[in-house]
């Protein structure tokens, strides 16, 4: 690594040169650093907002779910036969869905040997079980924080292999020129009083981006408060993105931001709401003929935690109802743990559904009270929020339907390449997955990605020092910095900033998040549209305000991204995996007020790229890659495996 400076309207700016640069320290951005330095790449660094921040650290539910091929004694499967389930899921990549499973069990290996606590039996088999959209008993977990525990032992091994990280850093701005990134400019928040503003240049021959999804775009989020995200930057430089609008959105609390599926909802606790006079009231069963169908809906909830479009008059009812409570009516709406459901005190456990009695049956938990059934069934889940100041024995949980997970992001290749050259997207930033991914596949890809990418890089470039000259050739910079001097001001605008933030933030999630209605996104793209053009003009702030004032420039660009794809998708497909459209012409849902376009067929092996020309997004649907035909051939596949890697 080398360390020099470049003079820009006046200020020597510094500038950091070096082989690889990994933007991010999730699970994903350690993995790649971890992988490159053990095939054999020195020269890189890892640049991060906080290494302390981010969703891998900060997020995670009951049993928070890593999805790999499965290692169990009584459940025979195969790669390929993993493939078909990830890319049957629609709108996927069949060579990615391949990759994906194919690298799944040796990603899994490498954390178990790393010291994640993923559990065996006696005899020592990994047994797995059924997530979401999954079929054969996949999923497996180290419980609640599994990401996290993920994070800790790779950012140990970093640590012991003396990688550098720069802490601190928020990265505002690729540097691209002829659609090939040559690394990344970042705010050195601890010099940001300094002269330069703390703009920091480095300079890579490969960049990879470890950023996450785009958590800021939205007020009702399941992402941690630390989290927002950089997708913008790769956007503005003219990377594609693949299906945007495909989301993950459920019930959470709000207090504290946690995914509820699991046994927080198996367990069966009260749905209450509180009206403006402070009247509870247990609203589910306003809308049942039977009641118990609204407690048998509440267990689904449990594996069928994200809202579908597919299953509104089934387990995704209840996020529809708990909807209308909260944001038509304007209650505030809680979980309680301390009672039993009331049709469920009067008819007993005997009147639930033959599923819902099993379960609880088979976890010895047939048993009074929600509280005591999920001590019985998960402490660890009533610990957690005991840890957060909140008691689940004697306090109500504040829900919501929040955003928790974007399946789409920037289109990759089978090496995690974005369409732009040497500008790799790695974890939830990359768009590997569509509509119905299994659950747990998303920790799953950090590592798959990351393992990919770093590959790439070793087997087919030589380590060496980018030429400082390259930055002389790249107008864009410079006329980027020379823009942002001008906006800096002794006083601190903060509070403007964040209003700025929390209105988009609020419009996306009203009218663009499981509940989209057309005719006001388009209007608040139009808005994106108009605020992106005069940022420059019309934004300001102090030296220390200024990553933040950036941030909201590239909020902006993501949220017109996902808008883009979310129009496009709702004029071809209508209601769609995550997004009911709304429509008056439309079927009832059996919410008032609330009709949809029902979903149009046949675009299962459709994908929709969206594009940024520098003044606007533009989607399209394009035609997903099919799982390729293999030659499985060893003698074949040792030759091209040298050929590939050097060996």
């Amino acid at each position: 690594m080398n360390l020099s400076t470049i003079t820009i309207a006046g200020r020597e700016i510094p500038v950091y040169r070096l082989d690889t640069v990994i933007i991010g320290s999730g699970c994903a951005g350690f993995n790649a650093a971890d992988t490159l330095f053990d095939l054999g790449r020195k020269d890189i660094a890892i640049i991060t907002e906080g290494v302390r921040m981010g969703t891998s650290r900060n997020t995670g539910s009951d049993k928070q779910t890593f999805y790999k091929l499965s290692l169990s004694p009584d459940e025979p499967d195969s790669v390929g036969k993993m493939a078909r389930t990830l890319f049957d899921c629609g709108g996927m990549h069949g060579d990615t869905a391949l990759v994906e499973a194919a690298c799944s069990v040796r990603s899994f290996m490498k954390l178990v040997n790393y010291g994640v606590p993923f559990p065996t039996d006696r005899y020592g088999a990994f047994v797995g079980y059924k997530t979401d959209h999954d079929p054969e008993k996949r999923g497996t977990s180290a419980g609640p924080y599994t990401s996290r525990y993920m994070t800790e032992k790779l950012e140990k091994k970093v640590t012991e292999k003396g990688i550098t990280i720069f802490d601190g850093m928020t990265a505002v701005r690729l540097i691209t020129c002829n659609n090939t990134c040559f690394g990344v400019v970042a705010i050195d928040e601890k010099k940001a009083e300094e002269s330069h503003a703390g703009l920091t240049i480095f300079l890579a021959n490969n960049t990879i981006l470890a950023t996450g999804g785009p958590a800021g775009i939205y007020s009702a989020s399941v992402y941690p408060e630390s989290q927002t995200g950089m997708t913008g930057m790769a956007i503005e430089a003219g990377a594609e993105c693949t299906n945007l609008m495909d989301w993950q959105y459920g019930i959470a609390s709000l207090c504290f931001r946690w995914n509820l599926s699991g046994t927080y909802q198996q367990v069966l606790p009260r749905y209450i709401s509180i009206d403006e006079n402070g009247t509870e009231h247990e609203f589910l069963y306003d809308f049942f003929s039977d009641p118990m169908q609204a407690v048998n809906l509440v267990f689904l909830k449990g594996y069928q935690w994200p809202f579908d479009v597919r299953k509104i008059s089934g387990s995704s009812l209840i996020d529809l109802i708990v909807h209308h409570e909260t944001e038509d009516l304007g209650h505030r709406v809680f979980l309680d743990y301390r009672q039993d459901p009331a049709c469920l005190r009067r008819n007993g456990f005997s009147s639930l559904s033959e599923e819902s009695y099993r379960y609880l049956e088979r976890s010895g938990s047939l048993i009074d009270l929600p509280i005591n059934r999920l001590e019985k069934m998960n402490p660890a889940a009533v610990a957690l929020y005991k840890d957060h100041g909140i008691d689940l024995y004697t306090e109500p949980l504040e829900i919501g339907v929040c955003a928790q997970h974007n399946n789409g992001g920037l289109s990759v290749d089978t090496d995690w390449m974005t369409t732009v050259q040497n500008l790799y997207a790695v974890g939830e930033a990359a768009g590997t997955f569509g509509a119905y991914r299994p659950g747990g596949t998303a920790l799953a890809s950090t590592q798959t990605g990351s393992l990919r990418a770093a590959e790439k890089i070793c087997y087919t470039t030589q380590e060496h020092l980018p030429d400082l000259k390259i930055l002389s050739i790249i107008p864009d910079i410079t006329n980027f910095m020379e823009a942002l001097f001008p906006l800096l001001t002794e006083e601190a605008p903060s509070e403007d900033i964040a209003l700025f933030r929390k209105s988009f933030q609020e419009e996306m999630s009203r009218y663009a998040s499981h509940i989209r209605n057309p005719s006001c996104m388009r209007k608040l793209l139009n808005k994106c549209e108009s605020e992106f053009v005069s940022f420059f003009r019309e934004k300001n702030a102090s030296k220390r305000e200024l990553s933040q004032l950036l941030r909201n420039r590239d909020i902006l660009l993501t949220q017109g991204a996902v808008l883009s794809a979310m129009i496009y998708s709702s004029e071809i497909m209508q209601s769609h995996g995550s997004g009911l459209v709304i429509g008056d012409s439309g079927q009832e849902t059996g919410i008032d007020g609330i009709r949809f376009l029902p979903p149009k067929h046949g675009n299962k092996n459709l994908y929709i790229a969206t594009v940024f020309d520098g003044k606007r997004w533009n989607s399209k649907a394009q035609a997903v890659r099919d799982i390729p035909d293999t030659d499985t051939w060893f003698e074949n596949v040792w030759r091209d495996y040298r050929r590939r890697t050097g060996q």
